[in-house]
């Protein structure tokens, strides 16, 4: 770590990992012709000290220069299965920089290009906010029933919390494990920061209805909910979401239907439950990618989840149709901050002997967000 390290505080001024800031030398242009050179020239140069991971969502510029491919979590444990790479270049966003760290040695050492690459749904649950929700369930007499379940698109510091309550993470594959653990534990779960993976999951996989399901509003007194709200639920969701998948409705669905009448409809479950109903197929970003592999020459598909992906989807199948869910162009904009000249900046340093940007989760955060890491990987 730099000498110039910046604690990332966060909006509850909870310490859960240093970045550090100085970048040496300019931001090489996005016009520079020689960019594609460059970045293969410092990635040759340090061989097998560099281990760089490509999220789904990333640009393609930025996809022809990792090492593997996948969603947050395989990243990770990717980047740990690999101890001998010095440098982890994490192409993605800020909480999945932190659990790289979090999985990786102590020896390795996690770079994020653009420290600017952050998540709204990540950023909607902040520590202050969850404690001071914790402490309105112990005002309503619930607390010792509630299981905390937390979405692996959370910051380290929510992770944190979660091990600390004895709760679990949860990827978008592996939810209804997860509710289905939680609720062998307790009464009722605390599923955050994406209300609409927790809802799908709870009525359309473990068969709860949506009166089941309450929303916990951070910025209302109480959440906006009453005691005996809070009481009757059995699942509390945060209220959050992703600006991508939020985007999606029941009315592009039908919209369509009418414009290609044999399509299938595939959408992620961080999608509007409106959204999920009236798709024909729902899943992780893993699952649409096989879906899509498996699907019959000369089949169509609309899907609902990032353009980036959904475009290279369609560019590696062009025996079948693939278009977005909906019209207008979707990008995940923080994700999409991670371009080649940042990716050629952070190389080049490297190869210069600097590290900058680097995301180093506070041990006492990252032991507990372990925790609720090993839960997760123990489920059955």
């Amino acid at each position: 770590m730099t000498s110039s390290a910046l604690l990332l505080l966060g909006r509850g001024s909870d310490p859960t990992s240093e970045r550090g800031v100085d970048c040496p030398g300019d931001l090489p242009p996005a016009s520079d012709p020689n960019l594609v050179a460059r970045a293969q020239a410092a990635k040759a140069a340090l061989g097998d000290r560099v281990f760089v991971l490509g999220h789904h969502y990333q640009r393609d510029e930025v996809i022809q220069f990792a090492d593997v491919t996948g969603d947050s979590f395989k990243l990770a444990k990717d980047a740990a299965a690999r101890p001998e790479a010095e440098y982890i270049v994490f192409c993605g966003v800020h909480f999945m920089a932190e659990s790289a760290d979090i999985l990786t040695a102590a020896s390795q050492q996690v770079i994020l290009p653009d420290l600017a690459a952050g998540c709204s749904m990540a950023d909607m649950a902040n520590h202050q906010q969850v404690i001071e929700a914790w402490d309105v369930f112990v005002e309503a007499g619930i607390a010792d029933g509630v299981v905390s379940v937390t979405y692996m698109n959370s910051t380290a510091a929510i992770k944190a919390f979660t091990g600390e309550h004895g709760g679990t993470v949860c990827t978008s594959s592996n939810a209804e494990r997860a509710l289905n653990w939680a609720f062998e534990q307790g009464e009722k779960v605390f599923f955050l920061p994406d209300q609409h993976l927790g809802r799908n999951t709870a009525v359309l996989q473990l068969g709860l209805s949506l009166d089941d399901c309450v929303v916990y509003n951070p910025h209302k007194p109480g959440g906006g909910l009453t005691t005996e709200q809070l009481r009757a639920a059995k699942m509390i969701l945060w209220r959050g979401h992703c600006s991508v998948h939020g985007r999606f409705t029941a009315e592009n669905v039908a919209a369509i239907r009418e414009q290609i009448p044999d399509v299938n409809v595939l959408v992620h479950p961080e999608c509007q439950h409106e959204v999920v109903l009236a798709a024909d197929l729902v899943g992780s970003t893993e699952y649409i990618i096989k879906t899509i592999e498996a699907a019959p020459a000369g089949s169509a598909w609309a899907v609902g989840t990032e353009l980036n992906l959904v475009r290279r989807l369609a560019d590696a199948h062009p025996d079948k149709r693939i278009v977005f869910l909906e019209k207008t162009v979707c990008y995940c904009s923080t994700m999409n901050r991670i371009d080649l000249p940042h990716l050629v900046r952070s190389l080049e340093a490297l190869v210069a002997g600097q590290v900058v940007n680097q995301i180093v989760v506070d041990p006492t955060v990252a032991a507990n967000a372990r925790l609720a890491l090993d839960r997760m990987l123990a489920l059955p």
